[in-house]
């Protein structure tokens, strides 16, 4: 493999999630290089916990933190910006604010964004949920339709209104449904009296034949067995195949009449102008080597989501967009540069497999160890799944917040973030009678 050179050496990151991140907090106490990230957001946020802000359990900055917070006082700069292209040629990154970064490295950690698999019906109508605006949004949408069940006279419409469909059979939509299962027992009924709680219907779609489908059999049939017992419907070996006038139809031929349909079934890679095709493998993930160099660039690098490496011939297909690989290829990699900067030799990258685990509503967790060799659930998986993710937030303020939610939320069944937040009002009631937009957040 080619040696580098440094002096002091400018890493232009690009996204600030769990690759991003990790490689950052590795190389920043490094004096032969400067860091800069790039973000169009300007904190830094758990992606595995956003199901839980998108139900109302858990507030966005429970898992979310600044990253001008986290940087401070190191060899870190930020950038707020989206990236328009890459001048690969000229070393230079060109920013949506208009300005330019020039790089002697740069590193992609982007992530992935939501498969709509060119459907356009869906990707107008439908929910999705991979940052803290889709969750806010999910949220907002959510109470608004139980406050319309609960002045609907049409029973038709009420239906309609009360039906969810999740298109999905991953964690993000088990978990989903999980979480939603919860509303429906113990809370809505307290909140809503005008809702029968017989008329909330959940449906989860998957074109697999089970449940979390990369785990165990047996945490696909366990899976498939909760979801049942909290008044879930499965639908297996069928495709959503689009969503248009509150009817989602599929595969089989047959439709559902709602008013929502939430989309997790399937994330496709970030791409960026300049980079060239021939770079881009399955799912547009960038090709890397072993050492997380892009293919067919010398100073490219991609990391986590947004990246596939098919060196490990048991991974043919590439390491899982999970965020163990992030964390392992953004540690990997900066341990790499750190190595050529002291003269020495980059290693190429294993990914250790520790396993895959998923929350089912609040007492249910599966866990699979060891490639599958190890399977538990009950009391001992729910513990596991709480103390993994805990020790994974960013920092002590967000595991003190996540906390504290869960054990109010664990004793009382519910929790009072339930609020929609805007910050304007909604078409056609601005004090000017003229049409505005609304632009949710919290």
């Amino acid at each position: 493999m080619k040696k580098f050179k440094f002096d002091k050496k400018h890493i232009v990151v690009i996204g600030g999630g769990f690759a991003g991140l990790n490689f950052i907090q590795q190389m920043s106490p490094n004096e032969h290089y400067h860091i800069t990230l790039v973000d169009k957001n300007n904190y830094n946020y758990f992606t595995p916990l956003l199901y839980q802000v998108a139900t109302g359990f858990l507030e966005p900055s429970s898992i979310s933190y600044p990253f001008r917070k986290l940087f401070q006082g190191s060899n870190v700069s930020f950038r707020l910006a989206a990236v328009s292209r890459v001048e690969t040629e000229a070393n230079l990154v060109h920013l949506s604010d208009g300005t330019r970064l020039p790089y002697d490295f740069l590193v992609f950690a982007a992530g992935a964004k939501p498969n709509f698999f060119a459907n356009e019906s869906i990707q107008r109508h439908a929910l999705a949920l991979k940052g803290i605006d889709d969750a806010l949004t999910m949220r907002n949408t959510l109470i608004r339709i139980f406050e319309k069940a609960s002045v609907e006279h049409n029973p038709l419409e009420k239906q309609k209104l009360l039906t969810i469909v999740i298109a999905g059979g991953g964690p993000t939509g088990v978990e989903i449904a999980g979480m939603l299962a919860e509303l429906k027992k113990h809370i809505i009924h307290k909140e809503y009296p005008e809702i029968s709680i017989d008329h909330i219907r959940l449906y989860i779609v998957d074109g697999a034949s089970s449940l979390l489908s990369p785990m165990s059999e047996r945490t696909h049939e366990e899976a498939a067995e909760i979801l049942s017992s909290l008044g879930i419907e499965v639908m297996l070996n069928t495709m959503v195949t689009g969503y248009e006038n509150d009817e989602v139809r599929l595969s089989n031929g047959k439709a559902i009449n709602t008013q929502t349909l939430i989309w997790a079934a399937g994330v496709t890679a970030m791409t960026f102008n300049g980079i060239k095709a021939s770079s881009l493998g399955k799912g547009n993930r960038m090709i890397t080597d072993a050492f997380h160099r892009v293919q067919e660039y010398h100073n490219i690098f991609a990391i986590g989501d947004i990246s596939i490496q098919l060196h490990e011939a048991v991974y043919p297909h590439g390491h899982p967009q999970l965020a163990p690989a992030a964390v392992q290829h953004g540690k990997s990699l900066a341990k790499n540069f750190a190595r050529i900067a002291k003269g020495g030799t980059p290693v190429p990258f294993k990914y250790s497999d520790r396993g895959e685990m998923a929350i089912i509503g609040r007492e249910h967790a599966l866990v699979d160890l060891f490639k599958h060799k190890i399977h538990f659930g009950g009391i001992l998986a729910l513990l596991s799944w709480l103390f993994i993710h805990i020790i994974s937030l960013v920092n002590y303020n967000n595991i003190v917040k996540t906390l504290y939610t869960w054990a109010v939320a664990y004793i009382t069944h519910d929790q009072p973030l339930r609020m929609i937040f805007r910050t304007s009002l909604p078409k056609d009631t601005d004090t000017h009678g003229e049409s505005v937009d609304v632009d949710e957040a919290a």
